[in-house]
């Protein structure tokens, strides 16, 4: 059974043999000679932390067609780095199986494109995703440098601690809703949803719960004092932001997210716990954390009264809206269950409408899995499922081998994986998932994890596995 979770994980995929029989593979270096001449190119990683800098500080702050400008320009220099590269040592791999996945799901979606029924609104939408895909690329190749790797994480760190002030700040001044966010008839109607610079609270939720995760697992990896308290200080005010959204969903994202880390965080020091505590440390804090979310709900009315509504069914304006597009999304999905539509909000919004009940016009699915079925269909939602227990599953076992050094790059590794699992949860019942500022920082996440991997044939130190194996001071 153990061989088998392996063969399906790829945990040995043997990616050396199998990249020298790619044909796509032996693109790469095709402009090595070029590389040895060029100071650009031997900056080459360095320019391409700019660039993914540039997309993560402005992302809040500006248009999607502006971020989507960034993404082209990312991508072109991620072909001319690999064009002109050479060949990596085996410690530390410019492809792992998470690239493979990566690359399958993008194979699916262009048969999906091929064979939709609205091709030119598919094929827009494609080219979407391919640049989303490249990113992870280019974070991939990036994150390999724990200096870099600290560089962009805690440059997002900064920025979300301004989002979430500013957030803060129209929740004390007042803020006008851009949408209805509240059903009119709840007590919360007049309630303010902060929603910063984004637009719209949920998404601003979405944004914010890889804020929350990476400045608490920040205060275990940055060392100085004076920069552990600024790390509390963004757990403090994202964790204030994205409560004060009122998305129902970012909560549960929140809740997932903060219940992971500290399941990761007890594994992790577990090897050093007295087995008194070993053994109730985790039950404890989880029965704490849960208690803390009771009172919550006993004692704080918007929180209350947005928790119970979760539960209204239809008697909520928001559950019913979702009940009636998951209703004509099930057809969709009925009618084209292999392949799909089509990627892309363009797709979907020209074959929606001939299932739409009348009255509930949507965007999009209002769900990651249910989006993913209607775009690729069952075929493409099997392949991104099978993506994220690869990426889940990569995660434990480097997380596992930087246990055994101790080695607090670590901290950064179960940041994204319980990132991953909040956003999830989060896009189980919305898809700002798809939109430019938490798709980059989905991506980022993704490529964090694949930055670790390491072939687990080979008995490197956990140190070897990056150009730079002491963690960069911040």
């Amino acid at each position: 059974m153990n061989l088998v979770w392996q063969r399906f994980t790829l945990s040995y995929l043997p990616l050396k043999a199998y990249l020298a029989t790619s044909y796509l593979h032996r693109l790469v270096g095709l402009l090595h000679s070029w590389r040895q001449s060029s100071f650009f190119i031997q900056s080459g990683d360095i320019i391409a932390t700019a660039l993914l800098s540039l997309v993560y500080a402005l992302a809040p702050f500006v248009s999607s067609s502006l971020v989507g400008v960034l993404l082209v320009a990312c991508v072109g220099f991620w072909l001319l780095l690999t064009l002109s590269d050479e060949p990596a040592p085996a410690y530390a791999p410019l492809f792992t199986p998470i690239h493979l996945l990566v690359f399958l799901y993008w194979g699916i979606a262009a048969i999906a494109t091929a064979l939709s029924p609205v091709k030119k609104a598919a094929l827009s939408d494609f080219l979407t995703l391919t640049l989303y895909l490249l990113l992870f690329a280019l974070c991939a190749r990036v994150l390999r440098s724990p200096r870099l790797r600290s560089w962009i994480i805690t440059l997002y760190l900064h920025v979300s601690l301004i989002v979430s002030i500013y957030g803060l700040r129209q929740w004390f001044f007042g803020a006008t809703a851009l949408a209805t966010w509240v059903d009119p008839e709840s007590p919360l109607s007049k309630t303010t949803r902060v929603y910063s610079y984004l637009g719209n609270p949920n998404l601003l939720a979405g944004y914010l719960v890889p804020a929350v995760v990476l400045s608490f697992v920040a205060v275990f990896v940055w060392q100085s004092w004076i920069k552990k308290a600024l790390a509390l200080t963004m757990v403090i005010v994202n964790s204030a932001c994205l409560v004060l959204t009122f998305s129902r969903g970012g909560w549960i994202g929140l809740l997932v997210a903060i219940l992971t880390v500290m399941a990761l965080l007890v594994y992790w020091w577990s090897v050093q716990m007295p087995p008194f505590w070993r053994t109730w440390s985790l039950p404890i804090i989880l029965g704490g954390l849960l208690g803390i979310l009771v009172l919550a709900v006993i004692f704080v009315e918007p929180v209350r009264l947005r928790v119970f509504s979760i539960f209204a069914d239809r008697q909520d304006s928001s559950n019913n809206f979702r009940r009636n597009v998951w209703e004509a999304v099930f057809e969709m999905i009925r009618d084209r269950p292999i392949i799909g539509i089509g990627p892309g909000h363009s797709a979907f919004n020209k074959v929606y409408p001939l299932y739409q009940h009348p009255r509930y016009t949507a965007l999009s699915a209002y769900s990651i899995f249910l989006e993913v079925a209607v775009e690729t269909g069952f075929v493409g939602l099997a392949c991104f499922l099978w993506l994220i227990i690869v990426t889940f599953n990569s995660a434990l076992l480097q997380l596992r081998r930087l246990r055994q050094s101790r080695n607090v790059e670590g901290f950064w590794l179960i940041g994204a994986f319980a990132t991953l699992l909040g956003m999830l949860a989060h896009g189980t019942v919305d898809t700002i998932w798809f939109r430019p500022e938490v798709n980059t920082l989905w991506w980022f996440m993704v490529a964090l994890i694949a930055s670790y991997w390491t072939p687990l044939n080979q008995n490197q130190s956990p140190e070897q596995n990056s150009p730079d194996p002491q963690p960069a001071a911040n």
